[in-house]
C-alpha cells in the first residue's frame, strides 16, 4: 500500500455492475498477474548463522542483499513464515517515491538539518532502487515519472500549497506546482484545482520486485527459509516451530506482522490498506483521462487515495475502508470487504467521470506497520545484537531500501567492519517509540480517528471552505501524528 489506508476482511457477497465478478483476494492482483511463486523448503532444524533476518519482504530482502555485498563471507539465514512477498511489499500501490514517515517529528527532535539530511537520503533512495533493479536484472515495469499529487477542493488546494512549501524547505527544490490548466494537461481529474509534482518516484510492479531480489540474494549465497513462522525472537535466538536459528545478530522485517511475535502485540499497529485494478483501458478511455507521463497519483484528502497507471494500461488504485482489526488482526490472504471495493470505485469515477461502468478485475488488501508516534525507524541494540527496521506508515517501497542499507551499516559498525557512516547519523535510526494501548482503547481510537477524516473530507467538499476542517486537526493530535 502507499499510505494508511482502507480495509480487510471478508467479502459480502457478489453483487453486479463493474464491480461483480472481482476476484477478491489471493494476496493481490499483482500475484494473479506474475503467478504465485515456488515455495522454497522451512527449516529444517536448529542451526546457526552469522545474521538471522526475520521476515522476506523488501526490508529483509534488500538487507540481505548488501550485508552479503558488502562482506561475502557471512553466513545470512532469511525466515519467511509464508512466501517472500506476501505481506506489504507484494500487495502495494507500486509507488518507489521519496516520502518518510515522520520527518517533522525528527525536525523537533534533531533540528531541521537533520531532517534535510534524512529527506536528501530518501530522494537519492528513488534512484538506488532503480539502480539496483538494473544492476541485477530485475525487470520491475519501473517507469520515473515521477509523483503528482492533485487537489480537487479549496481546502485540499491550500493544504497542497503548504505541502509544497514545506517540501522545498527540505531541500527539493526540483519539485513543480501547477494550477488547474497546467495539472488537466498532465492528466484529467475531476474537479482539479491544482496540484503538485516531483521527479523523486516511480512506477513499479511490487511482485516483479520482490521476486527478483529473492532470486538474487539466493544467487549471492544468502539461505532463504519459506514456511517457517518465527514465534519469538530474542538475543541471539530466533525461534521457530521447526528449529531455532541462533546468530550474534538477529534483525526484525516484519512491518505489518509484527504484533504476532511474542511480546511486539503492541509495537506497531497494522494498519489495513485495500486496492482494486480495472481491465485494462482501451486507447479511447486513455484519451479521456490522459496521463500519459505515468506519473503516481495521489491526492490531498485527509482520507487519501493512490493510484498507477500499470505497465499493461490498467489503473491500479488504493484507500480506505476499514482501518483496523480488533486484536492487530490481519487479512486472510488479501480478501478485503465488498463495501470496500464499492468505495474504491466510487473514488475512480469520482476521479475520472468518463470512465463509469468500467469494470473492475481485482480487489485486495494488506497491512502496514504503524507505530504510536507515526515515525519509521532503524535500530540495533549493540547490547543485545537484536535490530528491527519498519514502521514505515505506508511508505515502504523506498524507505525499505534506505533502511536496509542504515541496518547493513549499523550491524558493519558493531561488529567491527566499518566506522560509523552517513546512514547511521540519519536521526531515525536508534529512535524508540513507545506501545500502542490495550484494546479496546486501539481499535476505538484508531476507528473514531478514520471515521473523523472521512467527517472531515465530506465537510469540505460540501462547504468549499479554503480552511482545512477542524476535526481533522482534532484527528491528527488524538492520533500522535504532530
Amino acid at each position: 500500500m502507499s499510505s494508511a489506508g482502507s480495509s480487510a476482511g471478508g467479502g459480502s457477497g457478489a453483487v453486479g455492475g463493474p464491480v461483480g465478478g472481482v476476484v477478491n483476494g489471493g494476496v493481490s492482483f499483482w500475484y494473479a498477474q506474475d503467478g504465485l511463486p515456488g515455495v522454497r523448503e522451512p527449516l529444517a532444524g536448529d542451526t546457526s548463522a552469522d545474521v538471522v533476518i526475520v521476515g522476506g519482504g523488501y526490508t529483509g530482502l534488500w538487507t540481505a542483499y548488501y550485508l552479503k555485498k558488502a562482506a561475502p563471507f557471512l553466513r545470512i539465514t532469511v525466515l519467511e513464515q509464508k512466501f517472500c512477498g506476501y505481506g506489504a511489499s507484494g500487495r502495494n500501490g507500486g509507488w518507489l517515491y521519496n516520502g518518510v514517515a515522520g520527518r517533522d517529528r525528527y525536525a523537533k527532535l534533531h533540528g531541521h538539518e537533520a531532517a534535510v539530511r534524512l529527506q536528501r537520503a530518501m530522494n537519492d533512495t528513488v534512484g538506488e532502487v532503480v539502480r539496483v533493479a538494473g544492476l541485477e536484472g530485475i525487470d520491475a515495469d519501473i517507469h520515473q515519472g515521477g509523483v503528482l499529487e492533485v487537489a480537487r477542493t479549496p481546502a485540499q488546494l491550500a493544504r497542497l500549497k503548504a505541502f509544497h512549501a514545506t517540501e522545498l524547505s527540505y531541500g527539493e527544490k526540483d519539485r513543480e506546482l501547477y494550477g488547474a490548466r497546467e495539472t488537466a494537461e498532465r492528466i484529467r481529474v475531476a474537479d482539479a484545482v491544482g496540484s503538485a509534482w516531483t521527479p523523486h518516484g516511480a512506477r513499479l510492479h511490487p511482485v516483479k520486485l520482490v521476486k527478483g531480489l529473492a532470486a538474487v540474494v539466493e544467487a549471492l549465497g544468502v539461505t532463504v527459509h519459506e514456511r517457517t513462522p518465527v514465534t519469538e525472537i530474542r538475543p541471539g535466538h530466533a525461534v521457530t516451530p521447526y528449529g531455532t536459528v541462533r546468530a550474534p545478530y538477529v534483525l526484525r522485517c516484519t512491518e505489518g506482522f509484527t504484533a504476532s511475535l511474542k511480546g511486539q502485540r503492541r509495537t506497531w499497529l497494522p494498519m489495513n490498506s485495500s486496492m482494486i485494478a480495472t481491465r485494462p483501458l482501451s486507447a479511447e478511455e486513455w484519451e479521456s483521462v490522459g496521463w500519459e507521463g505515468r506519473e503516481t497519483l495521489g491526492d490531498m484528502a485527509h482520507a487519501y487515495m493512490y493510484a498507477q497507471r500499470t505497465a499493461d494500461d490498467r489503473i491500479a488504485l488504493g484507500g480506505r475502508g476499514i482501518p483496523y482489526r480488533f486484536g492487530s488482526r490481519t487479512d486472510n490472504d488479501g480478501r478485503t470487504q465488498q463495501a470496500t471495493i464499492e468505495a474504491l470505485y466510487e473514488i475512480l469515477i469520482g476521479f475520472f467521470p468518463s470512465l463509469t461502468g468500467v469494470g473492475v478485475d481485482h480487489a485486495w488488501s494488506g497491512v502496514l506497520g504503524v507505530p504510536r508516534d507515526w515515525c519509521a525507524t532503524v535500530t540495533l541494540d549493540r547490547t543485545t545484537g537484536l535490530g528491527w527496521a519498519g514502521g514505515y506508515v505506508g511508505s515502504g517501497v523506498a524507505t525499505a531500501n534506505l533502511a536496509a542499507r542504515t541496518l547493513r551499516d549499523l550491524v558493519q559498525h558493531d561488529s567491527g567492519q566499518s566506522g560509523p557512516t552517513e546512514l547511521t547519523a540519519l536521526p531515525w535510526a536508534g529512535h524508540r517509540v513507545r506501545k500502542w494501548e490495550p484494546e479496546p482503547f486501539r481499535w476505538l481510537g484508531v476507528h473514531a480517528m478514520y471515521a473523523t477524516y472521512r467527517t472531515a473530507d465530506r465537510r469540505e467538499l460540501t462547504t468549499h471552505s479554503a480552511q482545512s476542517s477542524r476535526l481533522a486537526r482534532v484527528a491528527d493530535r488524538v492520533a500522535g501524528r504532530h
